[in-house]
């Protein structure tokens, strides 16, 4: 299927980078950190965008802040918009939680218990069993909330868990008969990660076929929202 879109295979999970900012606000509201009402979600996703990063392991993360707060806890300051007076906030655990809920998605949403690992896998055991191996060494990362530092390298690490102990288990059901092949998971970042999707749109704009099925303002002005009801693409009305 190289080229083409698996549509079967496409999976959507409730957790964004808002859920983020919204997490790490309810925490800092949690511990009265005196930021103003107002200015709690702003305070929040500047924190997020400073200070966070992923951790490899939560309990040892815990461990390391509570044995030296000074060289973790990060101090951030405000200035109130209504007085313009400077306010300062501790962001000790906030620092890693708040992206954890990628991988632990229960602590924000509690209908939704997949973390972005097993999400990965299932999506690409989902797909004709020839392409999976490709897949699992070319998950590319995109979009803002993959930006954290590290998220790579953890998402990695956790896809490769779940994908060696699948093996481990056809092994064991074999009774050691057979040894399964190991799979490279290799997970992707690069410069373009941020803004990966405008700039695929982008160049899909700028090809000479582009303008061949797309409607110009120019269309919509002369013959009004109709224009818009029928697909170049498919040849057919939506």
């Amino acid at each position: 299927a190289e080229g083409y879109v698996i549509g079967s295979c496409i999976k959507h999970i409730p957790i964004a980078g808002r859920d983020i900012t919204y997490f790490i606000q309810q925490l800092l509201r949690e511990r009265e950190m005196g930021i103003p009402p107002e200015q709690s979600l702003e305070t929040a996703k500047a924190v997020k965008e400073k200070y966070c990063y992923i951790c490899p392991d939560i309990v040892k993360e815990f461990a390391k802040y509570d044995v030296d707060p000074h060289k973790w806890i990060k101090q951030y300051t405000g200035i109130n918009a209504i007085n313009r007076n400077p306010f300062m906030i501790d962001v000790g655990y906030e620092r890693f939680l708040g992206p954890e809920i990628f991988f632990h998605p229960e602590f924000a949403n509690p209908d939704f218990m997949d973390s972005i690992s097993d999400v990965v896998d299932e999506v690409i055991q989902n797909c004709p069993i020839d392409v999976r191996r490709p897949l699992y060494k070319n998950v590319v990362l995109s979009g803002g909330s993959t930006m954290f530092r590290d998220f790579g390298r953890r998402l990695q690490r956790d896809l490769k868990r779940v994908v060696d102990a699948r093996l481990k288990i056809s092994e064991e059901l074999s009774g050691g008969r057979i040894k399964p092949k190991p799979v490279e998971v290799q997970v992707i970042s690069h410069h373009m990660q941020r803004y990966a999707v405008w700039f695929g749109g982008s160049m899909l704009a700028s090809t000479p076929e582009f303008f061949e099925v797309c409607h110009t303002k120019k269309d919509y002005e002369e013959y009004g929202p109709s224009v818009c009801r029928h697909n170049p693409v498919f040849g057919i009305m939506s």
